[in-house]
């Protein structure tokens, strides 16, 4: 069995997407549906579910899937070493990174593309899923560094403050708080609310937030995704609060308005977790050291450009500074 039939197979399944597996291995769409299709016909059974958009890998496919990407990752890790050798001064490996979907691709491919040019026998593989999901894949060693947001204290794990992103209230044009301006907490008071689910972390932290004000809402929708929050009240379902890079499609399209909590704002905290640097490698330790030099450069840009006054909600109590300039909690056991 050829070893690229099963890394286009563990590309679909990661990107849930036939096309942007096909792309991340040079090949056409029908390619990489065809190198699927001679998987299942000599396995016998279903690997993806096709009728599901996103795509989905069935309970086989799961499964093979699990153990595959076990497989072509440790070919390519052994590929990286043998080119290395004589090379002592290159970082080569690969880094496995989790991601709450928010985050995601969105933020965080310029940092992989800028770890790929200075450490090119390096690779970084990037999956988006559930908040408990990432601190579980972590956990159990599955995966090297996870992003999470609103970040706690958890058995094992170290957390590192990352960046604050800040939130405003996502409106439609036209709706009577659409004002750039800003417009106080108050405002809200009464206001029909597109949600986040109320397992998540950032519903109860904005759920807090509101009931700390005497603010009250009155919720419309819940979903555990920002992009459905998004067509939500793109289509008049309701207001919400957002992070402000998770809009900034929608601005800049003119779908959506982006209004400043002028009184009382909040903003999103977000962490990297990990189960401390001895088990990252070398080249997790320098993919952890970009995304804290980024996240540097990101607030003095930031700084730089507003003056605005900013809050967040409380962050894990650590010790020491990161090199991000905030204080990060660290050796959690």
């Amino acid at each position: 069995m050829q070893f690229e039939a099963l890394k286009i197979f563990c590309d679909v399944v990661r990107r849930a997407s036939f096309s942007r597996g096909a792309a991340e291995n040079g090949i056409s769409q029908s390619t990489a549906s065809q190198a699927v299709h001679n998987l299942e016909e000599r396995l016998g059974v279903k690997l993806i579910d096709r009728s599901k958009r996103p795509l989905i890998p069935t309970p086989y496919g799961q499964m093979y899937y699990e153990g595959c990407r076990e497989l072509v990752e440790r070919y390519q890790d052994v590929e990286r070493r043998v080119r290395a050798l004589g090379r002592a001064d290159q970082i080569e490996g690969m880094v496995r990174i989790v991601a709450i979907y928010s985050v995601g691709l969105g933020q965080l491919t310029r940092h992989i593309t800028e770890f790929r040019n200075r450490h090119p026998l390096a690779d970084c593989r990037l999956e988006c899923m559930h908040p408990s999901e990432v601190v579980d894949r972590v956990r159990t060693g599955r995966a090297d560094l996870g992003i999470v947001s609103f970040p706690k204290k958890w058995p094992g794990i170290d957390v590192v403050a990352w960046r604050d992103e800040d939130m405003v209230v996502a409106v439609p044009p036209g709706h009577p708080l659409a004002d750039s301006e800003g417009i106080s907490l108050e405002r809200l008071d009464g206001a029909r609310f597109v949600h986040y689910d109320s397992e998540l972390p950032i519903r109860r932290a904005i759920d807090r937030h509101l009931k700390r004000r005497g603010v009250q809402v009155e919720p419309s929708l819940a979903f555990d995704s920002i992009e459905n929050i998004k067509r939500a009240v793109e289509v008049g379902a309701g207001v919400a609060i957002l992070p402000r890079t998770t809009l900034e499609r929608e601005v800049a399209s003119g779908s959506l308005v982006a209004v400043p909590i002028t009184d009382h704002p909040l903003s999103r905290p977000l962490a990297i977790v990990h189960r401390g640097e001895a088990t990252l490698g070398l080249a997790g330790s320098r993919f952890l050291e970009t995304l804290r030099d980024g996240s540097t450069a990101e607030e003095g840009a930031t700084t730089a450009s507003s003056s605005a006054p900013s809050a967040s909600e409380p962050k894990p109590n650590g010790r020491g500074a990161s090199r991000s300039g905030r204080t990060p909690a660290v050796k959690k056991t």
